[in-house]
């Protein structure tokens, strides 16, 4: 009896002993007492283009850049390798011919992985910039007439072909990091209704159209993002009142002309900042 209850006893050591190796195996970094190894994708709302310093002139990445607050908050070793001018297709190819595929620094040791994408596969900038009229109206061309003509909105239209890429691409990142927790960050709110021309020279009815692009385009993030079990983490919230019709010692995201070091209808160090903020309280 004696020998059958210390067999069992061993036996029973074992088989708990073999669990706990096996819940260690599968424990996150976070858990285990290790820092995070997160990898941040993306375009110039990430990398913050115009922002001093620019350790990266090729892909014009800050110090600054909003992963890096990211990775502060939650103490984790971060690869950033957010490139100005990003599109989607420069996850999986390389950039300008020279720079690298982001999915490159993604691996199965991954932890956490956060994204923005898009405004460049649309054209963001480019439709804003045609948005300009110095002059109020009559004595110019409306933007939201010239994309809106006939009846079809060739921005929704260019918003809804380019979504499933997103999703496609967050399908992607989970093949190839497959315990990593991705979460996916959403544009801010660039101009407030009714914009503020002349001090933005956009009028009224062009900064709405604008601004519910902006929406629209973080909308369908949002949905790509839930569709694929990833998180969306919405901006838009972040930069009410610190849009480019605020103050300039107000401002989260500059103008058609900066009044702070950032590129023009990009975020500024103090956005950059509460970017990054927002995106580690999300997914802490």
């Amino acid at each position: 009896m004696v020998g059958t209850s210390r067999g069992r006893m061993l036996g029973g050591a074992l088989v708990l002993s073999a669990a706990m190796v096996s819940i260690s195996a599968l424990t996150p970094a976070s858990a285990a007492g290790e820092a995070l190894d997160y990898v941040a994708l993306g375009d110039s709302s990430v990398s913050g283009t115009g922002v001093p310093i620019q350790e990266d002139l090729v892909c014009t990445r800050s110090t600054k850049a909003w992963p890096k607050v990211v990775a502060a908050e939650l103490g984790a070793d971060l690869t950033d390798v957010s490139c100005g001018g990003a599109k989607v297709g420069d996850f999986s190819q390389r950039q300008w011919g020279m720079v690298a595929p982001q999915y490159d620094a993604l691996s199965e040791d991954t932890d956490l992985v956060t994204l923005t994408i898009g405004g460049n596969d649309i054209g963001l900038v480019q439709t804003a910039l045609s948005c300009v009229n110095l002059f109020p109206e009559p004595a110019g061309f409306s933007c939201k007439d010239r994309y809106t003509a006939g009846g079809d909105d060739e921005i929704s239209d260019a918003i809804e072909a380019w979504a499933p890429q997103l999703g496609a691409a967050i399908e992607e990142i989970r093949q190839r990091s497959p315990h990593a927790q991705i979460a996916v960050a959403g544009y801010g709110t660039y101009i407030r209704e009714d914009g503020c021309h002349p001090v933005q020279p956009i009028w009224a009815r062009d900064a709405n159209y604008l601004q519910a692009k902006v929406d629209e385009l973080s909308s369908a993030m949002r949905e790509q993002a839930v569709a694929h079990g990833a998180e969306f983490v919405d901006l838009a919230p972040v930069t009410v009142g610190h849009d480019v019709c605020a103050a300039p010692e107000d401002r989260y995201l500059e103008g058609l002309v900066p009044t702070s070091p950032a590129a023009p209808l990009h975020p500024n160090a103090k956005g950059l900042a509460a970017y990054g903020k927002a995106v580690a309280a999300a997914v802490s």
